[in-house]
């Protein structure tokens, strides 16, 4: 019996074999680069991969077929079983929710003068304080000059399987909903009658059970969770079940409305319109959870904004802002959302490209501006 107890160049090319893939095959099959598989096997004996790497192999070796397993065992000179630490193959994520809700520049800038801490953007002249939540690690309020009051809410997760992390997701937002207007009300008093709309959802993924092409398949899933739940159940959202979802893995689930914004050996990234999931593959080298979430506070507060101007003209009303954020205001948030900085680097770039994309807001932000201009005369 042969134990793979710490993987070198020699086992990763024992199992390539094994596989009968070509080296750009594997290393596709991995999700990491030709020349990180080249590096491996040039090493042989002498070369062990790092953690990360460890974790991929374990999974692509378990995960093989019975005839892959068996002629691996039979290069190795027995029967290959893997050992992998308890608990290494669970899902692990942090969920960031975002719920924003317009309540006008006045009531926003009363809360800033009350807010002692330093502008999370200065641009958008918003600050933060943290709320209480039932069921968060923790919870933070930002406030934006421009109107918009938005929730940053973290939760960990360890799910069994993500129909059952989709569920909870469109279950908690029926909770979330009421809870955001309740907090805005308890700190605007009778002033407040604004009512957020939405939660937008971004996942962290620390791991999972997947391993190249189905961790792509799986991050696309965690963005686009809808196929995974009927929503209309009689007792609220209810998960389609197990064969649903192992056929979508199965299949290598993808859909025309999810954008990629990971770099093959780095990162695994994709943003819908129902939020962002990203997956680290070499932390030192991939986005961090700061950018991720600065991008989203942005964007939604200016979402927000955008919105709540589209309903005043929708409700037949001349939209009419405070001329610091009227059409020029947008037409400064469009130029820093879509275009790119001189000290952006290439994946920070893609990340702000794909989450503006998907959420629309550049179309919302080009008729905002064009309704205000109108309206100033």
């Amino acid at each position: 019996m042969v134990t793979v107890q710490r993987w070198t160049g020699r086992e990763a090319r024992l199992l390539r074999e094994a596989l009968r893939m070509t080296l750009r095959e594997f290393a596709a099959h991995l999700g990491v680069s030709d020349r990180a598989v080249s590096k491996w096997e040039a090493g042989a004996d002498g070369y062990v991969p790092r953690s990360e790497t460890q974790a991929l192999l374990d999974t692509a070796l378990t995960r093989s077929a019975e005839e892959v397993r068996t002629r691996f065992a039979a290069s190795m000179g027995g029967t290959a079983e893997v050992e992998r630490p308890t608990g290494e193959e669970d899902i692990h994520l942090d969920s960031h929710k975002f719920v924003p809700a317009y309540i006008g520049p006045d009531r926003a800038r009363a809360l800033l003068a009350d807010l002692r801490s330093g502008p999370i953007d200065s641009w958008l002249e918003s600050a933060s304080l943290r709320v209480e939540h039932p069921d968060a690690r923790t919870c933070t309020l930002h406030i934006a000059a421009c109107g918009t009051a938005l929730f940053h809410i973290i939760q960990e997760r360890r799910p069994r399987s993500l129909t059952e992390l989709a569920v909870w997701r469109y279950r908690s937002y029926a909770s979330d909903l009421p809870w955001a207007a309740g907090a805005l009300g308890e700190l605007l008093g009778d002033a407040c009658n604004s009512e957020p709309e939405y939660v937008l959802s971004l996942y962290w993924l620390h791991s999972g059970p997947w391993a190249g092409q189905e961790l792509h398949a799986a991050v696309r899933l965690l963005s686009t969770p809808s196929v995974l739940v009927d929503r209309g159940a009689p007792e609220g959202p209810a998960g389609l079940g197990e064969s649903v979802e192992k056929s979508l893995m199965a299949s290598g689930f993808d859909h025309p409305d999810v954008v990629p914004f990971g770099v093959r050996g780095v990162s695994v990234g994709y943003a819908g319109w129902s939020g962002v999931a990203y997956a680290a593959r070499a932390p030192e080298r991939s986005l961090t959870i700061d950018e991720l979430v600065a991008c989203e506070l942005s964007v939604q507060t200016l979402w927000c904004y955008s919105r709540y101007i589209q309903r005043l003209i929708e409700d037949g009303g001349d939209p009419s802002m405070p001329d610091r954020y009227g059409w020029r205001f947008l037409r400064a948030a469009y130029s820093r959302l879509t275009t790119a900085r001189p000290r952006e680097t290439a994946q920070h770039c893609l990340m702000r490209e794909a989450i503006v994309r998907t959420s629309g807001l550049a179309g919302r932000l080009r008729e905002a501006q064009d309704a205000l201009r109108e309206s100033a005369g």
